[in-house]
């Protein structure tokens, strides 16, 4: 039985207990690749922090259509799920570590901070992060900062709290 890719780190000080893929993420993945994500009985992440270990599998198992669909609406679109696609192709993926997670800012914002390790020719790097996510509807997503958005701050904001994006995700966003 295969370990979830979230739950591998390259440091045993970073690592945290083994757990089968088929017990940890994988429900997560099906349930979207199974077009059920609408269904109230689907599985959903919990927290901000269950959410980034899902699309972090989903990385190294290169399931892009679930890091598209794990993202704020307003921005899945906007992704180039090509590209998406060759970047966790091109990644040879070696654990992942949470360094923090915030777990209430705001009414329905979090962060995560975390470092993705991989291996390279110079030996095994960090891809080191805050990532800032939103409660849409019973539902986390991952807000995205590098989606090129057309959206002012005194617009509504994008993750349809009736809010203006500068008082909502717009502190979340550059």
């Amino acid at each position: 039985m295969p370990l979830c890719p979230c739950r591998v780190s390259p440091s045993l000080s970073f690592l945290t207990t083994p757990i089968a893929y088929s017990d940890c993420c994988q429900p997560y993945h099906d349930a979207v690749d199974e077009n059920n994500s609408d269904d109230p009985n689907t599985v959903k992440a919990d927290s901000a922090e269950r959410l980034m270990r899902t699309r972090y599998s989903a990385f190294v198992l290169q399931k892009a259509d679930y890091i598209v669909k794990t993202t704020v609406p307003a921005q899945q679109t906007l992704l180039d799920i090509k590209d998406i696609e060759s970047w966790a192709q091109e990644t040879d993926w070696a654990g992942l570590e949470i360094v923090k997670h915030l777990p209430k800012l705001g009414k329905g914002h979090a962060q995560v901070e975390f470092k993705a390790y991989y291996n390279s020719a110079e030996g095994i790097k960090a891809h080191h992060e805050l990532s800032s996510f939103v409660r849409i509807d019973e539902r986390w997503y991952f807000l995205d900062p590098t989606v090129a958005m057309t959206i002012s701050q005194k617009q509504p904001c994008l993750c349809g709290s009736g809010e203006k994006f500068k008082r909502c995700c717009g502190g979340y966003l550059p």
